[in-house]
């Protein structure tokens, strides 16, 4: 096949020709640390209190434990969601699975980032959270899977007991007025600065039984799990979140 021919640049063109000014990007001053947050963060824990959750089956005040500027599972509590709202995102989250987790596959130390809550219960869009160092299981249920929906590029867990991060960008899925999908939901992910799910287009929410479908939802909290396997419960901290927009 000969190769096509390049463009000319017509008679008179400039570099100012292809040179743009407005829009101009917000300035955003960057935190000391990769992981700290930006200016235009919202900080969703300090380690502090849990003042941003609640829980999620009747949005009383989040019932899971803080000390020491980590906050752990308390699995009697259920699962906890933010008190605001998000439509698109970027997310830092980090998470740590004990250094005594027992159990294997599915049943040591599972959890997830629901990153659109969209009713009770796990309802909703799940990047799973579990020890799979060393430890097997079905690989689009493994950590840092899409659910049952996406396997993730790589395996990039730290061993129970280190801390382990996720830097999300969430593309929250658009509805028609009639309910009817306009957009689906996309999603970029680094586990511990690795890329694990790279611009993922979602085929709907989570389900653990039966194909993923979408129902229409506006903006929905932000919401954590606490799964119920019999493995000693995993902690979160420094988790902040920047919106961005639909």
């Amino acid at each position: 096949m000969a190769a096509s021919a390049q463009p000319t640049n017509p008679p008179g063109a400039k570099p100012e020709d292809t040179e743009v000014y407005s829009p101009v990007p917000p300035v955003v001053t960057p935190g000391p640390t990769d992981s700290a947050p930006p200016s235009d963060a919202l900080v969703l824990f300090d380690g502090k209190d849990l003042s941003h959750w609640v829980n999620t089956k009747d949005k009383a005040p989040a019932g899971w434990k803080v000390e020491g500027g980590v906050m752990t599972v308390v699995k009697a509590a259920g699962n906890i969601e933010t008190r605001e709202t998000f439509g698109s995102y970027q997310l830092h989250i980090e998470w740590r699975e004990p250094a005594n987790v027992a159990g294997k596959g599915q049943g040591r130390g599972n959890s997830g980032v629901f990153l659109a809550s969209t009713g009770p219960g796990d309802r909703g869009y799940e990047l799973q959270i579990m020890d799979s160092y060393k430890n097997d299981t079905y690989t689009n249920g493994q950590a840092a899977s899409v659910y049952k929906q996406s396997i993730p590029l790589a395996n990039a867990m730290r061993p129970p007991g280190q801390w382990q991060s996720y830097d999300i960008v969430w593309t929250a899925p658009r509805f028609n007025a009639d309910g009817s999908l306009k957009s689906p939901a996309r999603i970029t992910a680094f586990q511990n600065g690795v890329l694990v799910q790279n611009d993922y287009v979602l085929t709907g929410e989570t389900r653990y039984i039966g194909k993923p479908f979408y129902e229409a939802h506006g903006h929905t909290p932000i919401k954590l799990q606490a799964h119920g396997d019999p493995s000693p419960p995993i902690s979160f901290r420094n988790i902040w979140v920047r919106r961005l927009a639909d």
